[in-house]
This record gives C-alpha cells, sequence and structure tokens, in this order.
C-alpha cells in the first residue's frame, strides 16, 4: 500500500517534468498524508487531445460521486490494480477519470516482532514519480461546494521492494503514463504491473516520520545521520 509520501519539488519543476498547460502552487512536502491536499495530472479534453495536460489540486482519498458524504474518502486512499473495474467506487473513474500523481519518492514501513521501521523509497535516477491514480468529483449535498479527490493504485511489489511490503504503488514510466491518461486507450488496467527492480532504492528513517504533523527535510534524513545532525 502507500500510506504516506513526499512531493519536495516547485509546482514549476512539476509542470515542466509531466508537460503540463499549467502551474499550481506548490511547496515542497516532506510527509504528505491522506485527507491532505495534493496535485494530480488530469489528461487533456476528449474532445482537443492535442492540447497538455493540466495540473489540478485534489484531496487523497476518493469520494465516489454518489458518496452520501466525504468521510469515505478516509477508507479509500489506495485502490488495487487488480479489482478497479470490479469495484463500484472506482469502476466508472477507471473509463473516464484517470490521473497521474506525482511523487518523490513515498515512506514504506518494515514489520518485525520488536518493531516498524520506515523507510524511504526513490527513484535511482532522481526523477519524480508518476503514480498511477484515479480521481472524481463530488459535490456536497447541502453546501453544493464541489471537491475534487483522488486515490493511489497500487500493485504486487516488485523485487526490490518486496523484503519491505508486499504491495507498491504503479510508478509509470513517460509512455505509460501518457497512454494513462489517454482516455482511448484500450485496457487501461494492463499499464498497471510493478516498475522494473532496478527503478528504485530506499534506505531508513527515523520514526520522526510516524508523525504526520513532522512535514520538513528531517524526515528523509537516513537512520545512521539523525543522532549526529539531531539528536
Amino acid at each position: 500500500m502507500c500510506g504516506r509520501y513526499f512531493l519536495t519539488a516547485s509546482g514549476k519543476e512539476i509542470r515542466q517534468q509531466f508537460g503540463c498547460v499549467n502551474s499550481i502552487a506548490w511547496k515542497p512536502r516532506y510527509n504528505i498524508a491522506p485527507s491532505q491536499s495534493v496535485p494530480i495530472v488530469l489528461s487533456p479534453s476528449e474532445r482537443a487531445p492535442e492540447t497538455l495536460p493540466t495540473l489540478e489540486s485534489a484531496r487523497w482519498g476518493l469520494i465516489p460521486a454518489w458518496a452520501r458524504d466525504d468521510r469515505i474518502g478516509q477508507k479509500l486512499i489506495n485502490a488495487r490494480a487488480e479489482t478497479l473495474d470490479e469495484r463500484p467506487a472506482f469502476r466508472q473513474a477507471l473509463k473516464a477519470r484517470r490521473c497521474l500523481i506525482p511523487a518523490s519518492g513515498f515512506y514504506e514501513w518494515h514489520h518485525s516482532e520488536r518493531s516498524k521501521q520506515p523507510y524511504a523509497i526513490l527513484r535511482e535516477d532522481g526523477r519524480l514519480m508518476a503514480f498511477a491514480g484515479l480521481w472524481e468529483r463530488w459535490q456536497h449535498p447541502e453546501s453544493k461546494k464541489i471537491l475534487i479527490s483522488c486515490v493511489i493504485i497500487t500493485t504486487d511489489a516488485n523485487l526490490t521492494l518486496r523484503s519491505l511490503h508486499r504491495r507498491m504503488p504503479v510508478i509509470l514510466e513517460e509512455k505509460a503514463g501518457k497512454a494513462w491518461l489517454n482516455p482511448h486507450t484500450d485496457n487501461p488496467q494492463n499499464l498497471l504491473g510493478p516498475c522494473p527492480d532496478t527503478r528504485l532504492r530506499f534506505y531508513p528513517v527515523s520514526t520522526y516520520v510516524n508523525d504526520p504533523r513532522h512535514d520538513n527535510p528531517r524526515c528523509l534524513v537516513p537512520l545512521n545521520q539523525t543522532a549526529s545532525l539531531f539528536d
């Protein structure tokens, strides 16, 4: 699964890497948690597929259009790639509302009998990741306010990450990302496998990151450096 991630790029850098027509205000974040606002990349218009993708802000935790209230989003932060077309919460979004979710990396916790050790996971080449995602537009029944929300799609972990957790976010390369956004792509679920084993690296970090209120560069400091720098 993916329960916490980080995005340390600026809005301009996100726009440049994903080739978006617009930018959004974004300051580096080191400990993004569910229910918080995050950037997502939306596909070009179906009527004008030659246009560039757009950046939008969305709440992490999908709220289906038919939901009575927004509390369901607290449970829908991840979606299994294998069953997207079977789940009522995701079926329509899979057809018409696919997105990319930019990330510099994500955290995973390795469970042992004595503790849970957090790890930071990044691309080997330092580029931003493109998580495969879905988005929805939900209208509050009373205030009529529109809320955009999203969910991160997960798949089986690759060999690199299997020692940490059995699941991982779907991380799409540029060509696959464009195909995922393209509303005319047939069988988009075929794009949702684990990324190559050599694409990622990881290292242990301090349990400081466990608290979502901690959102600063200390979250990413390697564990063997934390004591000398901060303690």
